[in-house]
C-alpha cells in the first residue's frame, strides 16, 4: 500500500466546482449494511469479525472505483495513518479507534469508500464536490447493488435494512451536505440554522460529523430519520430546506459587502491572507479560521487572485495527521504548528 500520492492533494470532493460550490463544499451519501447470518458487531466475536473481513475482501477488490484502489487494514494502521484517513473523510473516528479486524477500501479520487466492521458490518460512502445529492446517491447505490448479491445483506420485509443502531434501520441511509457559512456566523445568525434543522428532522454537525464541533465555519447538515421513509423522500427533505439555508447565507454575504460593511470585511480578509502568507506558527484552529475568512474573501470577490480549490484543500491538508505524515513521524504541537505555517506559506506563495 502506498498513500504518498494523496499526501499533498485533496480528493475530488474538494475541487470547488459545481452547483453552489461557493457555499456547498460537498455532498455525501452513506449506506449502513450488515451481513445476514452474523450478529451485530457489539455481539460479534473476533473470529466472526475476521470472517466478515474475509467475506468482503473479494467483493471489495472487484469494485470499479474508477481510480487507483486502496485497502487499509486498520488493525495494522498506526494512529498517524488512522488520523490521516479520518481527516480526509474516508473513515470515521469509530473505525480508527475500533478494535479487532476492520478496514476500508477506497479509490485514489476518494469518491467512494467502504468501511468494514465500523458500527455496522459495511458502511458505503460516496462523496462529491458541491451540491449534487442525486448524483452522489446514484454512486453509492451502484456500489450497494454490486455488493448485495455477493454478500446478502440483513433485511426485514417490514423494517427494511437491519442496523446496529435503531436510528439507521430502514433505508440505512444518511445524506448530508457540508456547507461553508462564514457570513451567517459573522452576522450572528447561525442559530437560525439549528432551529430550522430541528423543525425539519434534520441535524447539524461539525466538520467531522457526529460528535464534532464546527471548525472553519464548516457545518454538515443531514437527515435524522431513516425508518418509514424512502431514499427519495430523504433526499427531497434535504432539497426542500437547503435552498432556504443557501439563500440566507447569500443574503448575509451581500450585507457584509454592502457599502457600510464592506471595508471591515475587506480588512478582515486581507488580514487573514497576510497571516496565512507570513505566519511562522499556526495552530489548527487559527489556520482553519483564517482559511475560512480567506475563502469568504474569494467568493465575494475581495481576494480574486486565489483559486477556491486550493483553499478547500488546505482545510484538509493542514490537519494534524497530514502535517505529521509530511515528515513521517509524530510531532509535538509546536513542531506541527511551525510546519503547518511553512506549508501554507509555500502553498500560497
Amino acid at each position: 500500500m502506498d498513500l504518498r500520492d494523496l499526501d499533498r492533494r485533496g480528493g475530488e470532493w474538494l475541487r470547488g466546482a459545481g452547483p453552489r460550490s461557493e457555499i456547498v463544499i460537498s455532498s455525501r451519501v452513506r449506506l449502513a449494511r450488515n451481513l445476514a447470518g452474523f450478529p451485530f458487531l457489539t455481539k460479534a466475536t473476533e473470529d466472526q469479525k475476521r470472517d466478515i473481513m474475509e467475506r468482503t475482501r473479494v467483493p471489495l477488490s472487484g469494485l470499479d472505483l474508477r481510480s487507483k484502489p486502496f485497502f487499509v487494514d486498520m488493525d495494522d494502521a498506526d494512529d498517524m495513518l488512522g488520523g490521516f484517513l479520518v481527516e480526509r473523510h474516508l473513515i470515521s473516528r469509530e473505525l480508527q479507534h475500533g478494535r479487532g479486524p476492520r478496514g476500508v477500501a477506497f479509490g485514489s479520487d476518494e469518491v467512494v469508500s467502504v468501511m468494514v466492521n465500523e458500527e455496522d458490518h459495511i458502511r458505503i460512502q460516496a462523496i462529491r464536490s458541491s451540491l449534487c445529492l442525486e448524483e452522489t446517491f446514484r454512486v453509492a447505490m451502484a456500489v450497494d447493488k454490486l455488493l448485495e448479491p455477493q454478500l446478502e445483506f440483513a433485511a426485514s420485509r417490514r423494517y427494511g435494512y437491519l442496523t446496529a443502531c435503531p436510528t439507521n434501520v430502514g433505508t440505512g441511509m444518511r445524506a448530508s451536505v457540508m456547507l461553508h457559512l462564514p457570513a451567517m456566523v459573522r452576522m450572528k445568525q447561525i442559530e437560525k440554522l439549528f432551529n430550522a434543522a430541528r423543525r425539519t428532522d434534520l441535524t447539524v454537525r461539525g466538520f467531522y460529523g457526529e460528535g464534532t464541533m464546527a471548525s472553519g465555519d464548516l457545518y454538515q447538515i443531514s437527515n435524522q430519520v431513516t425508518l418509514g421513509v424512502t431514499e427519495d423522500e430523504i433526499l427531497a427533505a434535504l432539497e426542500r430546506i437547503l435552498p432556504k439555508i443557501l439563500d440566507y447565507e447569500r443574503r448575509c454575504r451581500e450585507e457584509l459587502v454592502s457599502e457600510r460593511r464592506r471595508l471591515r470585511l475587506e480588512d478582515a480578509c486581507h488580514r487573514a491572507l497576510a497571516a496565512l502568507r507570513s505566519a511562522r506558527i499556526l495552530s489548527t484552529e487559527e489556520a482553519m479560521q483564517n482559511l475560512s475568512t480567506a475563502r469568504l474573501g474569494i467568493v465575494t470577490g475581495l481576494l480574486a487572485e486565489l483559486p477556491l480549490d486550493q483553499i478547500n484543500e488546505l482545510f484538509v491538508l493542514t490537519q494534524p495527521a497530514h502535517i505529521q505524515k509530511m515528515r513521517g513521524h509524530v510531532m509535538d504541537a509546536t513542531e506541527r504548528d511551525a510546519l503547518r505555517a511553512e506549508f501554507i506559506r509555500d502553498s500560497l506563495s
